[in-house]
């Protein structure tokens, strides 16, 4: 049987959005061959999100659904993957390039006797073959790679590049009973940093700040300019060395790599670094008193000024719009 299976991630029983544009990407691509599209979902009391995977593409929803699979579990994870693998026996794999993505598709392959495909911003098939788009070299280039037909082709999509879309219909589901689940490194807790913030990985919108904020406190700005816009908050590696802002909202190179719609940067030079962890946002937006800041030269829009008189300008004209 051929076709696309897509890994679904979900944290306390919400399907994390870049799940959902795998399983429309997916969609996508099998329509051309008509091929069937399947999601495996592991994890406990998980069984009633599969209505919602219809709606995004899934015919079928293999669903593991164990007490040792409530936390993410590597090696738990991937038996269940394998295990649907093995029934559906698809031509590829679909995973969000999240950190759980980028964690658990390597283990996947390797299990399967196959290679994978890391980080992809494009795709197209070429007969019953995915080649894929990627960047390199810290984003300076791309690369055009393919898996040699060796199946099932792993690939992971970065999130934020491919769209989410309800276009299905019901999903039948199938329980994926048996599975041995011999984990020997059990999570026991998730601790989560308070505050609720959107993760920057998933978000559409993301307000940073760098060193130009001179401090921890004036992160202030930024998260009332993130709230109004329904914004995450990034920050660059300097903040972060700083000890200005945790080190998960550094966006860059040995941060996050971001694909928003709209990027705002703050205060940040433009390190190589961090240029590679978010040039391939969709507008980007610069405020720096440096005119010869490299980030210019990536931004769709540049304001040359002081942070702390342009961010409270454009504070009060974004309330104004919304009391409008």
């Amino acid at each position: 049987m051929a076709g696309i299976l897509v890994f679904i991630e979900q944290r306390d029983g919400t399907i994390r959005k870049g799940s959902l544009e795998a399983l429309s990407e997916a969609r996508r691509q099998a329509a051309a061959n008509g091929w069937p599209v399947a999601a495996v979902l592991p994890g406990q009391g998980v069984a009633g999100l599969a209505a919602e995977l219809g709606k995004y593409g899934a015919t079928k929803v293999f669903v593991a659904d164990d007490a040792n699979l409530k936390l993410y579990s590597a090696e738990g994870y991937a038996e269940a993957v394998t295990a649907a693998a093995g029934q559906m026996e698809p031509d590829a794999i679909f995973f969000s390039a999240t950190a759980m993505g980028r964690d658990l598709a390597p283990r996947v392959a390797a299990k399967l006797g196959v290679g994978g495909l890391a980080d992809v911003t494009g795709l197209t098939l070429e007969g019953d073959t995915f080649v894929a788009r990627r960047p390199v070299y810290s984003a300076k280039a791309f690369a055009t790679v393919d898996t040699a037909g060796k199946k099932p082709q792993v690939i992971g999509l970065r999130p934020n590049v491919f769209t989410a879309d309800e276009a299905g219909g019901p999903a039948e589901v199938v329980n994926l009973d048996g599975l041995s689940l011999s984990i020997r490194a059990m999570v026991k807790e998730l601790v989560s940093e308070g505050g609720g913030e959107i993760d920057v990985a998933e978000a559409d919108i993301i307000v940073s700040g760098g060193r130009g904020l001179k401090g921890p406190e004036n992160f202030a700005l930024m998260r009332e300019l993130a709230e109004l816009l329904g914004a995450a908050v990034g920050a660059s590696r300097a903040a972060v060395d700083a000890g200005w802002i945790d080190h998960s909202h550094q966006v860059g190179q040995t941060g996050k790599v971001v694909s928003p719609t709209l990027y705002i940067a703050c205060g940040i030079s433009g390190a190589i670094q961090h240029l590679a962890g978010m040039s391939s946002s969709k507008i980007i937006v610069a405020v720096n008193k440096d005119p010869d800041a490299p980030i210019f030269k990536v931004a769709d829009y540049g304001v040359v000024g002081d942070l702390f008189q342009v961010v409270p300008a454009m504070v009060e004209e974004i309330r104004k719009l919304k009391a409008a």
